[in-house]
């Protein structure tokens, strides 16, 4: 094995309101599904090895017709959800009031997040705990300094072809992928992760480590592409 890409993808756009009543864990629109599966055309010709899924439905259902066209059997992985909110399934909380308030608060509150639900701490420790352990698995290992390096087993310098290395698509959210990109990339983390990496729904992004003195960095070859997406197709 030789190099490694991440490709980040977020779900396609859910339905967080039937009825006039929240849902927790929604599933996709019509118009998520068709995001999703014009998300699955684009990649339909590239070589993937794993596809890595949120256990929420949205990244679930957004990763169904790439694991059709693709043929790869998913891998469903705890950490990769989305920032837990508080409990709203079936109520009719004005959520978007509830997040409208949220932003603004002081800055340093929204470490905490949300009243009853997951503090943005306990969620950047959880995804950062599950990205080390599966690219330890893949043989990328950072290296402890000043700098954001990594050992990559196995990667030779003349090697710079994306197609000869381990290719892991990562089916998730807007709040993951952000905290996936922020610490591959050395970034100082915030508590609005996604404020900061705009990603549209059913969007591409990638990231692999490239050849940095005598370590390695990862760089960011895309970010929320959306090419594949018709111009009314396109939301965040």
């Amino acid at each position: 094995m030789t190099r490694v890409e991440l490709i980040l993808i977020r779900h396609g756009q859910p339905e967080w309101v039937r009825d006039g009543l929240n849902v927790d864990d929604p599933p996709l629109t019509d118009l998520g599904r068709r995001q999703a599966a014009a998300m699955a055309r684009a990649l339909a010709q590239e070589r993937v090895d794993r596809i890595l899924v949120s256990p929420l439905i949205r990244a679930r259902q957004t990763a169904e017709p790439l694991v059709d066209v693709l043929g790869i059997r998913p891998e469903v992985h705890d950490w990769m959800a989305e920032l837990r909110n508080p409990e709203w399934d079936g109520t009719d909380h004005d959520v978007e009031r509830i997040f409208h308030d949220a932003r603004r608060r002081p800055a340093e509150q929204h470490w905490e997040g949300l009243p009853g639900g997951e503090s943005f701490r306990a969620f950047h420790q959880r995804v950062v705990t599950g990205l080390l352990e599966t690219l330890l698995a893949c043989g990328v290992r950072p290296r402890f300094g000043n700098l954001p390096l990594w050992d990559v087993d196995h990667l030779e310098d003349s090697d710079n072809n994306p197609e000869t290395g381990q290719r892991v698509a990562l089916v998730a959210h807007a709040g993951t992928n952000s905290v996936i990109l922020t610490h591959l990339l050395g970034v100082e983390p915030v508590p609005w992760e996604w404020e900061r990496f705009v990603l549209h729904h059913s969007s591409i992004s990638r990231t692999m480590p490239l050849r940095i003195g005598d370590g390695w960095s990862f760089g960011l070859l895309q970010l929320s592409a959306v090419a594949h997406l018709g111009p009314d197709e396109v939301t965040r």
